[in-house]
């Protein structure tokens, strides 16, 4: 069967481009931790400024832990998704389109980089009632988002691999 009547100019062979050469093999399990690696730290990028961001006004508008944790994930989601959003948005795809593909890239990636990283911030002592002043509040959220990077990178190559999660957006690049 020919398919090339579905080879759009956005949908193409990323491994006859050597940008994407760590990208090929989508659907067979043969991406690269370095491929990985970069999703992963993509994500982190738009995650950390969230929730920095959710942190630092939480923090200053003093409200409790629960709501600031809310507002920080919640931001970090936001952030998260907005970068693949405007990557993909750049690309020509239209706003319905670019939700979908950022939806579909960063959901599970964000969600364990949350988990992940919240988590640990929860189990150092008195971390969550530290301030931004405090050597402590940094130390904590720093390294929580070090173990996310480590925990979170081989779950991106496993989606990648599938051809699932950032996978989705280099049909657009």
């Amino acid at each position: 069967m020919d398919h090339s009547a579905h080879h759009t100019p956005t949908a193409h062979d990323h491994a006859a481009h050597p940008a994407h050469a760590g990208h090929a093999g989508h659907g067979t399990g043969g991406v690269t931790w370095g491929a990985a690696a970069k999703a992963t730290l993509h994500c982190l990028t738009g995650c950390a400024i969230g929730e920095i961001l959710g942190m630092v006004i939480g923090t200053t508008l003093l409200w409790g832990n629960v709501p600031t944790m809310i507002l920080a994930i919640t931001l970090a989601f936001v952030f998260g998704y907005s970068f693949t959003l405007f990557a993909v948005r750049r690309a020509g795809l239209d706003w319905k389109s670019a939700i979908k593909v950022a939806l579909a890239a960063d959901t599970v990636s964000i969600a364990v980089m949350e988990f992940v990283d919240n988590g640990i911030i929860a189990l150092v002592p008195g971390a969550m009632d530290a301030h931004l002043s405090d050597g402590l509040f940094w130390g904590a959220l720093l390294g929580g988002f070090v173990v996310a990077f480590l925990v979170t990178t081989p779950v991106n190559k496993w989606m990648i691999g599938r051809g699932k999660g950032h996978a989705v957006v280099h049909a657009y690049h």
